[in-house]
């Protein structure tokens, strides 16, 4: 009898994928995701089965995903791809695999619509804002700014790069404390509409978000890393045509962190995003090299086991 128990309470052990992202539009896979799995309707444990549990966590920072990766307490992740490339590089191609696309453009430099700033040869002597040293829109920034012939540092340079929190940058700009911002969705939407800024640069040729692994969960769980990624792909395809989604992620980020997200500055941001599963190599050679110039990225850049297909 004990043993017809035992081999019952076995069957019934539950795997648990533990699932991270940020609360942030250019995350909306995963906020959408997680607002399904709060309501009872999960959508990846439908893909999943009823043996799987999902365990949401939500991180602020890229490198704070990483390092729970490497702590061994994340399998799955949304993230940004400079965090995904430092760590994947940080640990010698041993670590982090992209299993799917998830988000492209959104981001841009912003400047106040009165601002005399007309041309990049503008901005020498000026300062711009960008969200945390290191970050995928920071990185870009250097880049842009060295391919247009500025000497950049991380502490001065011919333009002064500074790093800042997303939420500190619309008072800076608004005070003209900097002279422009480069930042992501929807904080873009944000200094348009709140800070009456204007874009001199939309950067659409850049990779926003990546779905990714770790290499212990790909390796031990190789067919439900597979029926995430799939599941992923279906998901993007959802929150494009369905008009409820836009709605889950306000409520969702409502939840996560206690702030309102209008529907029409979500749906303005949402147009500036390109939701894609779809995982570019090309785009991927462009961030590496990006890394580079802006002197983030030293030693070995090989990406050739980077992307993994479950």
């Amino acid at each position: 009898m004990f043993l017809l128990w035992a081999q019952s309470a076995s069957a019934e052990e539950k795997t648990v994928v533990r699932f991270g992202h940020f609360p942030n539009i250019t995350h909306a896979q995963g906020v959408i995701a997680h607002a399904l799995s709060r309501q009872g309707k999960g959508w990846f444990e439908k893909y999943l089965g009823p043996n799987v549990e999902i365990q949401w966590f939500t991180y602020n920072a890229g490198p704070s995903a990483m390092e729970a990766i490497f702590a061994g307490s994340l399998d799955v992740t949304y993230v940004g791809p400079s965090p995904a490339l430092n760590a994947h590089f940080k640990s010698n191609g041993e670590e982090i695999r992209v299993i799917s696309g998830a988000a492209n453009a959104g981001a841009a430099l912003a400047v106040k619509a009165d601002s005399p700033i007309k041309t990049p040869e503008d901005f020498r002597g000026k300062k711009i804002a960008t969200p945390q040293l290191g970050n995928t829109q920071d990185i870009s920034c250097r880049a842009w700014l060295k391919a247009h012939g500025f000497r950049i540092t991380l502490t001065g340079g011919d333009v002064l790069v500074i790093p800042t929190a997303n939420p500190d940058q619309l008072g800076l700009l608004q005070k003209g404390s900097v002279d422009g911002v480069w930042t992501v969705e929807p904080w873009v939407t944000r200094l348009e509409r709140d800070a009456n800024a204007r874009i001199f640069l939309e950067d659409k040729d850049t990779i926003t978000t990546w779905l990714v692994s770790s290499v212990k969960f790909l390796r031990n769980h190789r067919d439900l890393a597979r029926k995430i990624a799939d599941a992923n792909v279906e998901l993007t395809k959802w929150i494009q045509n369905e008009s409820d989604a836009q709605k889950l992620l306000i409520e969702e980020l409502k939840a996560e962190t206690l702030a309102d997200f209008s529907a029409d500055a979500v749906a303005q941001a949402w147009k500036r995003i390109q939701f894609t599963s779809e995982v570019s190599r090309d785009l991927i050679t462009k961030s590496v090299q990006d890394g580079k110039d802006a002197g983030f990225l030293k030693g070995s850049t090989d990406t050739s086991k980077l992307i993994e297909t479950p």
